[in-house]
């Protein structure tokens, strides 16, 4: 296989930081209200009109930011997964997070108890993939007091298939706008962003994020096998159990107040491992820049495209996560 593993040094973590800066200047500068360079700069020093400073620090700042911490857990959760469970193709979706957070949702806009723009809603999204994530740990556990991670797999399959068909009952005796309210939040949205959410998630994220790349080496092992683990003096059950914790708990924050943004877990991490090779030590921080640099230019498409309209920006990172994850599962697949 034909990759650039051979890559070594400071050099992906410069690159991926450059390119991280200059697409945070891009969302500052663009959006859907056009400003001039010197509009842009004037609200950026703090001088300027009040509407441009507003538009620059309160509303494309705190989303620019949000898709750093969103984009950056969910790539790290990815990487993790993919270790833990010894599966390129796993990602955090696939063990019931996304489901339990959508049910959660769901639960409480048909319920009429919250708006799609209050700030409990994703409270309800949080307790709901923190419920996901507790049963896929018990039955994981269930055995013998030992994680399973085929197990874990299974759980995740099964938990998620459970929610769905709950969100689908839900839906299909809730009222249209409801209905719709539900979809769009499902389909993954930026807009909701501010200074308190940015705040909130990030309390989970660098925390969560700082466990995992201490895990690192472990990881190394983990992906190996259990047994190579287990041989070089590792707590492997101690291992499965923060990895899965940290992982899980860094993609529900994320996805509770964005929303389900897809396959930044699963093509992050593959594409990182094909530039750079297995070392988490290297992959978990490439990864983390490299998902935030993603989401944030995905939500510039979502947010220029057809504007003043909005694209939900899940579909912008379906739309080009999917061709983009059948080239590298194709160069993967090269002698």
């Amino acid at each position: 296989m034909r990759n650039l593993k051979s890559t070594t040094g400071a050099l992906p973590f410069i690159l991926l930081a450059v390119i991280l800066a200059g697409s945070l200047l891009l969302a500052l500068r663009f959006g859907a209200v056009r400003l001039s360079s010197s509009e842009f700069l004037s609200a950026l020093l703090g001088s300027g009109s009040y509407s441009n400073r507003f538009i620059v620090v309160e509303l494309r700042a705190p989303r620019a930011l949000m898709a750093i911490l969103v984009g950056g857990g969910l790539a790290i959760a990815g990487a993790s997964f993919q270790a833990l469970l010894r599966n390129a193709l796993a990602e955090p979706y696939i063990l019931g997070i996304s489901g339990g957070a959508a049910a959660g949702a769901v639960l409480v806009l048909a319920g009429g108890w919250v708006s799609a723009t209050s700030f409990a809603l994703p409270i309800a999204a949080f307790v709901g993939a923190t419920l996901a994530v507790v049963l896929v740990f018990g039955v994981a556990l269930s055995a013998n007091r030992r994680m399973d991670v085929r197990m874990l797999l299974l759980a995740g399959v099964v938990v998620g298939a459970f929610f769905s068909a709950f969100i689908a009952l839900i839906l299909a005796l809730a009222e249209a706008p409801t209905v719709r309210s539900a979809v769009l939040w499902m389909m993954g949205s930026l807009s909701g962003a501010s200074w308190r959410t940015v705040g909130v998630v990030s309390i989970y994220t660098f925390p969560l994020a700082l466990i995992l790349f201490t895990l690192a080496r472990p990881l190394n092992l983990m992906a190996i096998s259990e047994e190579t683990a287990t041989y070089l003096g590792e707590d492997v059950e101690r291992v499965k159990r923060l990895a899965y914790g940290a992982a899980s708990l860094v993609a529900a924050a994320g996805v509770a107040f964005v929303g389900v943004i897809g396959f930044i877990g699963l093509i992050i991490p593959h594409a990182v491992r094909l530039l750079v090779g297995p070392d988490h030590r290297v992959l978990l921080p490439l990864s983390f820049l490299a998902g935030a640099g993603f989401l944030m230019l995905a939500d510039l498409l979502a947010r220029t495209v057809i504007a003043p309209a909005e694209i939900p920006v899940g579909v912008v990172t379906a739309f080009v996560g999917v061709p983009f994850f059948l080239l590298l599962l194709r160069r993967s697949l090269q002698p």
